[in-house]
């Protein structure tokens, strides 16, 4: 994939029930999560970038948006709305997720680096998020794609085509699901 040319895909639908506000609109360090988001798929070398909305409608600068009718029913149906709205020069694709800001482009450009056509980022030898995805099997991605899980039925059913990128150096996946994770901001913003 080195020289192919990757798109970036942001999820960013869901409605953040346990956070009490869609995590698109939860601002970290005076920017919210999604333009963090789009700016983490950008500076990672991804054009164009893609976000699939859902529960909020936000303008996006940066990034083309599209909405995802059923994203109440998970993640998977926004993956399958967002492959579906890549261009169609678009050979690749990285995967990222609104809601884990401590990402940083470092492991967006590692997984392109790393010439795969199904790649994922690992932190301390974990399978997390970005992902990045071929365009030859992003129909059956998109196929195998339900209710809250995205790539990882794909990747299950074909361990072989799985390349796993250390990320340890490229930031943190941690997620934000709850107010109390917001507490995890802080550190953060510390540290920047």
């Amino acid at each position: 994939m080195k020289s192919a040319k990757v798109a970036g895909l942001l999820l960013a639908a869901g409605e953040g029930a346990r956070l009490g506000t869609p995590k698109a609109l939860v601002e970290y360090a005076g920017e919210r999560l999604v333009d963090r988001g789009v700016r983490l798929l950008e500076e990672g070398g991804c054009h164009p970038v893609v976000v699939v909305l859902g529960a909020a409608t936000v303008q996006v600068r940066g990034a083309v948006t599209v909405r995802n009718p059923g994203w109440a029913s998970g993640m998977g149906s926004s993956l399958r709305v967002g492959l579906a709205a890549l261009p169609p020069e678009a050979e690749a694709v990285v995967v990222a997720l609104v809601d884990q800001p401590f990402i940083r482009p470092g492991a967006v450009r590692a997984l392109i680096a790393s010439g795969a056509g199904l790649a994922v980022a690992t932190y301390g030898g974990r399978r997390r998020n970005p992902v990045l995805i071929a365009r030859e099997h992003f129909a059956r991605v998109a196929e195998l794609a339900e209710g809250d899980v995205g790539a990882r039925p794909f990747m299950k059913a074909h361990p072989e085509l799985v390349s796993e990128v250390p990320c340890d150096e490229h930031g943190d996946p941690a997620d934000i699901d709850t107010p109390q994770d917001l507490r995890l901001l802080e550190p953060h913003l510390e540290s920047q």
